[in-house]
């Protein structure tokens, strides 16, 4: 007998025909002898809706009074698919974050999660009793409901499964893996059958959609073995041809090949900010970047350009596009400290990212990246990089044939040789 995290998507909830097919699939894993636990997320579009009413009553809402909204999403999903399993036969309850409780610190909207009380949980597993959880939510120390962000409910589900010491963590989502990019704009993209934590956390850092960034990061903090497969394959199908998040060690004990390159990843939820004639001395980029980080408003690419000839120079930096009125309004409130002329924004901008462990061992990635969209007359409008990982911020319509032309020159296309 294993113990066993399913988490349920909001396209796998999208529905009440949706949810029986869920249903069918817990049913079955929980016939062959497994305690299950299930994290669901709202249905597809419910959170945009729920977050549109948030603007509408206020561009510049309370965001614990967002939290109450948008929680609702997965309270519904988890209430109906405790209410199917139990039509079908399987004992099944809801536990909301309060009530376990999913203990979480920081801030609201944006919360991350402490401690998961386990007691009654895994007591209630114990005695054969399915736990539907909706993901997403927790509790501040306050009682107050808190949201942990946007793809929250793969990290209330890593979680569980970290709390719950499971034997393993299966992400079920519309696609049935990880693969080298998006499907939908390549059609030669590949499927992964293993990928490294490492990989994964850049690959979701920087816009792949399979799953959220902090849950890789806490998955591979804490040793959780994670599976993603498709949720609409069939329910009984018990050898699911999906992809295995794991250590390196691992990748490199079950002897694959190893590619140079392992993604290409896309972004277009990026915000470009220039602060220009700000003044060229020590402890001015501070007086940007500590209010933004005391906001929890994370920065990604960061562009300052040399000033010899002057005392003054601009700043650029990039940051979620949700998070780009806050930012302004922020800057513009601090401006006589920060002493900016003025600010510009752009919206119309993605960024594109190639990942991959080979990076470490081999030279000129980056060139044959540059080159590669030089030759397609795309404009590189700035860079970042780690160990693993090379990104660009381009022009937002030139998105799928960035992708394209990157996929098919670092050899990921399914018919090229492995590089």
């Amino acid at each position: 007998m294993a113990r066993i995290v399913m988490k349920f998507g909001g396209t796998s909830m999208a529905g009440m025909e949706r949810i029986r097919n869920v249903a069918a699939r817990v049913k079955h894993v929980v016939s062959q002898g497994n305690e299950v636990a299930v994290v669901v997320s709202a249905m597809a579009g419910e959170t945009d809706r729920l977050v549109g009413f948030c603007r509408e009553a206020s561009a510049l809402y309370d965001p614990a009074e967002y939290d109450v909204v948008v929680a609702s999403g997965e309270q519904v999903t988890s209430g109906l698919l405790a209410m199917t399993l139990k039509a079908m036969g399987v004992d099944a309850r809801s536990w909301l974050g309060w009530q376990l409780p999913i203990r979480t610190i920081e801030a609201h909207a944006k919360a991350r999660i402490s401690d998961i009380e386990t007691g009654a949980l895994i007591a209630a597993m114990s005695s054969g009793q399915v736990a539907v959880i909706p993901g997403f939510q927790g509790m501040m120390d306050d009682g107050r409901i808190s949201t942990l962000g946007r793809g929250g409910s793969d990290t209330s589900a890593v979680a569980v499964a970290a709390a719950l010491k499971a034997d393993r963590c299966d992400i079920y989502t519309d696609v049935d893996g990880v693969y080298t990019t998006d499907p939908r704009i390549v059609a030669r993209a590949r499927k992964l059958d293993m990928v490294t934590y490492e990989e994964m956390l850049e690959l979701a850092s920087v816009g792949a959609k399979v799953l959220q960034t902090r849950s890789v990061g806490l998955a591979m903090k804490e040793g959780v073995r994670v599976q993603v497969l498709s949720s609409f394959d069939d329910p009984t199908q018990d050898d699911l041809p999906g992809t295995l998040i794991v250590s390196e060690q691992e990748l490199e004990d079950s002897k694959m090949e190893r590619q140079l390159i392992t993604g290409i990843a896309h972004d277009k939820n990026e915000a470009k900010i220039i602060l220009t004639r700000v003044p060229d001395k020590p402890g001015a980029v501070a007086s940007i970047f500590s209010p933004l980080a005391e906001a929890s408003i994370n920065v990604d690419m960061i562009i300052q350009n040399d000033s010899k000839d002057k005392e003054e120079t601009d700043v650029t930096f990039t940051v979620p596009r949700a998070d780009l009125a806050r930012s302004v309004d922020l800057l513009e409130s601090l401006k006589d400290q920060i002493g900016f002329y003025r600010i510009i924004t752009d919206v119309e901008v993605a960024k594109i990212s190639v990942v991959g462990v080979g990076m470490r061992s081999h030279a000129g990635v980056a060139a044959t990246m540059f080159r590669t969209l030089a030759d397609r007359g795309i404009n590189i409008e700035a860079i970042s990089t780690s160990e693993i990982k090379v990104s660009v911020l381009i022009d937002e319509d030139e998105t799928e044939l960035a992708v394209r032309v990157l996929h098919t020159a670092y050899g990921l296309d399914a018919d090229a040789p492995v590089a």
